[in-house]
């Protein structure tokens, strides 16, 4: 039997009693999307799952996007799933080693939006007995809540242009990264995509605030000085301590966050020799939106009722 485990914070819940080797059936996986929409980041611990496995789970929310932009992982089997990684072998580290390490919403950039990121832990960093290398997040429902009303009517309608080569740049010029600089080509498949400032979420049919300081550029509908004001404010108060969420990771931890619902970002504070290495969906909301897919979900509300 499945059984939610809230962890009475702003976010989080863990699922017991859902072995994702196995098949999932509809009712099953309609608890666990009202679970995501109501929790926005969901652990399921201690499972021991093969790459296939996490295929399968991640395609019943969505189309897997790969790399980004470049083909690390194309020589791999099931080169859609990631690696997020500080380990090197032969000289090159083996996946991305500083993924996500600032806030962000993962695929606000894309035209097609991102739904779900689905993270599983197999080496987890520690230090003195104390877990590194976690994962922060942000609760984009509450944030939406409470933003003043004047600002929710004055924005209600207004749109956001998002670009990917903001989140690299400033990990490059502010972060230390050593990734290069995007290339024309890689910039020609990432060009800026506009999205709602305000959005409605298909699961849990409530407003959030979808705009993030990793990608989000410009309100289109405000003059430039207006929307860095207003983009100024909006990432200062979504950040604010009320709103926020750490998960500490444990070995075998699967990790479902939504994407719609919240931003977050991973916690470097770990040393190069204290070894960090997940598996990465990163899936987009290519079915979340369609009116069987929310079905799935509403059934599942009216059983446990």
């Amino acid at each position: 039997m499945m059984r939610v485990e809230p962890t009475d914070a702003v976010l989080g819940a863990s699922i017991h009693g859902v072995d994702l080797t196995q098949p999932i059936d509809r009712a099953t996986f309609g608890q666990i999307l009202n679970t995501l929409g109501r929790y926005g980041v969901v652990r399921f611990p201690g499972q021991q799952i093969e790459l296939g496995d996490l295929k399968r789970f991640s395609e019943m929310f969505g189309e897997i996007q790969g790399n980004p932009i470049s083909a690390i992982n194309r020589d791999r089997p099931f080169p859609e799933i990631g690696i997020l990684s500080n380990v090197k072998e032969n000289g090159a580290y083996i996946g991305s080693p500083d993924a996500g390490q600032d806030w962000h919403t993962d695929m606000s950039y894309r035209d097609v939006m991102g739904f779900v990121n689905v993270l599983y832990g197999l080496k987890i960093p520690r230090r003195d007995g104390k877990t590194l290398g976690g994962t922060e997040f942000s609760n984009m429902h509450m944030v939406y809540d409470a933003l003043p009303e004047d600002m929710k009517h004055r924005l209600d309608g207004m749109t956001v242009s998002h670009n990917f080569e903001k989140f690299w740049e400033n990990m490059r010029q502010n972060h230390g990264s050593d990734r290069p600089a995007m290339t024309d080509e890689q910039r020609r498949r990432r060009p800026a995509v506009v999205h709602p400032l305000f959005l409605t979420h298909p699961i849990t049919g409530r407003k959030v605030l979808y705009c993030n300081p990793g990608y989000a550029m410009r309100i289109n509908e405000l003059s430039e000085k207006e929307s860095q004001e207003t983009l100024d404010f909006l990432f200062e108060f979504q950040l604010r301590p009320q709103f926020r969420y750490t998960h500490s990771w444990t070995e075998n931890d699967l990790l479902i966050w939504d994407n719609l619902g919240t931003i977050h970002r991973a916690i470097a504070d770990y040393r190069p020799d204290e070894i960090r290495l997940m598996r990465r969906c990163q899936v987009m909301a290519t079915k979340v939106f369609l009116p069987n897919f929310q079905q799935v979900a509403r059934d599942a509300r009216q059983i446990a009722a």
